[in-house]
This record gives C-alpha cells, structure tokens and sequence, in this order.
C-alpha cells in the first residue's frame, strides 16, 4: 500500500499540513497548479498581543493565471529582516525563541528564489528540525508530466507515483469526485486533523497558527503533538 499527498507548497504552514506530509509514503508539491491570491503559499498567520496577523512574503511582477512556479520573490522590499523582526518581538518571551529564529534565518539565507522554492525549504525545513519521518519520495507536480485537470489530473498523478491511497485536505470535499478514485482502486482519506493544544502566548489557543509557534513554544518537544490521522471519505462525507 502506498499513500499520496499532492498539496500546493505552503509557507512554514500549520500544524495539520505536518500530520497531512508525515502520511505519505510519496509527497507531490502541486507546483504547477495555478497561484491563488489569499492562499497559503506565501503567507501565514502568527500569534501576537493584537491576535493572530499575517506574515507575508511579498511577491513580483505577479500576473493572471501564472503558476506557484512561475512567481517571484519581491527581493526589492527587506521583507526577511521585518519577518525576523516581528517573529523576535512577538515571540520574545517564548522558550525556544531562539531555535525558532535559527531555523527561519536558515531558510532565508537562500537568494533569489521564486515563492515555490521559499515554500518548500520552509516545510523541509522544519521535518529536519523534528527530526520526522521524510515521505520516501519527494516529488514536484510540474516533473512527472500528467495532463488534464481536476479530478481527473490529481487521480492520474496518484496512479503515476504508483498510489493505492491518497490523502487530502478538508478542501477537496467540494470537488474531488469520490467516486472516480473508488472505481479506479484507489481508497481516498481525509486528514482528521488532531489540533491537540499546547502552552501558547497571548491568551486562548488556536490551533490555525505557523509551525513555527510550535517550535517557539515548545522546541522538539513539539514533535509529540503532531499525531497523523485520517478518516475514510465516505465516513467524513457523512
């Protein structure tokens, strides 16, 4: 059995994108897929005193339709030393404070890279900082040349990388046809993610921040609160 995970690549993203990327056996970034305005590829949210903020990398020259591969990184704007500056200030009396700001300092010390590649070396990044099991293979969408789109796109590249299982997000709901999977032999999972609560700063825990305030909080002790868990499709359906 061989489990799937095709996922945009995300920046130093959530908890629950850790639990999705643990799963696979073969991890596909969705780098090909068309760049959304609001997603998460360049952006997350922290914890500060004011609530959770965004923290987001500004990008250049963005245009209609283009792919996460195509965008750059707006490398005019010292977007990587206000990063650094706003994670010191708000992340100030956390523990492993300094870990953290290693860690990001790390993958920022690349230049000249586009959004897909800052993404990627973020989540990489911190599966080393955990110490995780690494899916065995480490794939890009864009390589394995699978035309076509929806669902249709996603099953064939779960069937290119030899997947019996794929796992997703709670967004596939609404689109992914189910049953196509079903009638091709492969078993579709949604993550039931786990959102276990750990000590945070200012005030009541969410669960909806950056990786990197688990690290802060708790440095590799943090490992133990990333628990993969899925729910089969016809049962999360309801």
């Amino acid at each position: 059995m061989t489990t799937v995970v095709l996922s945009q690549p995300m920046f130093f993203p959530w908890v629950g994108m850790f639990e999705q990327m643990w799963l696979a056996d073969v991890y596909v970034h969705y780098d090909d897929a068309q760049f959304s305005k609001g997603s998460f590829t360049n952006r997350v949210q922290i914890k500060t005193a004011q609530g959770s903020k965004w923290l987001s990398v500004p990008l250049r020259d963005l245009k209609l339709g283009q792919r996460i591969a195509e965008v750059a990184v707006d490398d005019r704007q010292p977007w990587r030393e206000r990063h650094l500056a706003i994670l010191q200030q708000n992340y100030d009396r956390a523990p492993f404070r300094d870990e953290m700001l290693a860690l990001v300092r790390e993958v920022y010390a690349g230049h000249g890279q586009g959004i897909c590649a800052l993404a990627v070396a973020s989540m990489e990044k911190i599966c080393r900082y955990f110490e995780s099991k690494m899916p065995r293979k480490i794939l890009y969408a864009s390589q394995l040349g699978v035309a076509g789109r929806s669902s249709q796109r996603v099953l064939d590249i779960v069937k290119r990388v030899g997947g019996s299982v794929y796992v997703t997000g709670h967004g596939a709901r609404n689109y992914l046809d189910h049953q196509l999977f079903e009638d091709q032999g492969v078993r579709v999972e949604y993550m039931d993610y786990q959102r276990r609560p750990y000590p945070q700063l200012f005030g009541e825990f969410t669960p909806f921040v950056s990786t990197l305030d688990l690290i802060a909080n708790l440095g590799r002790a943090g490992r133990g609160l990333i628990e993969p868990k899925t729910v089969y499709w016809r049962d999360f359906a309801g």
